[in-house]
């Protein structure tokens, strides 16, 4: 699991029933020096993950990747490689 902030969404057209109910965002990871800085910058490369949380642009968020990411549709096959898991409220870093 990784942080990462939203940075905006993405609409598709036709659309996937499989995403049917869900909403794509664009996640941009945080690098351990931006979050250490706390300067609200990502610094990774971004990334499209399925929300069903409903985050906002610019918060921040904890995703999943590869085949972790589609157990939440098990057992269903779902095209995702990334996937919103939580919401974050606050990180704590150790300098």
């Amino acid at each position: 699991m990784r942080l990462g902030i939203v940075r905006g969404q993405v609409t598709l057209t036709p659309a996937v029933e499989s995403f049917h109910g869900r909403t794509l965002k664009i996640v941009e990871p945080v690098t351990m020096e931006n979050l250490r800085a706390k300067n609200g910058q990502g610094g990774g490369k971004a990334l499209i993950a399925v929300d069903e949380l409903g985050a906002a642009a610019g918060q921040m968020v904890a995703f999943t990747e590869g085949r972790e990411a589609a157990n939440p549709f098990w057992p269903a096959q779902v095209p995702v490689d990334a996937y919103l898991a939580l919401i974050v409220d606050a990180v704590n870093v150790r300098q």
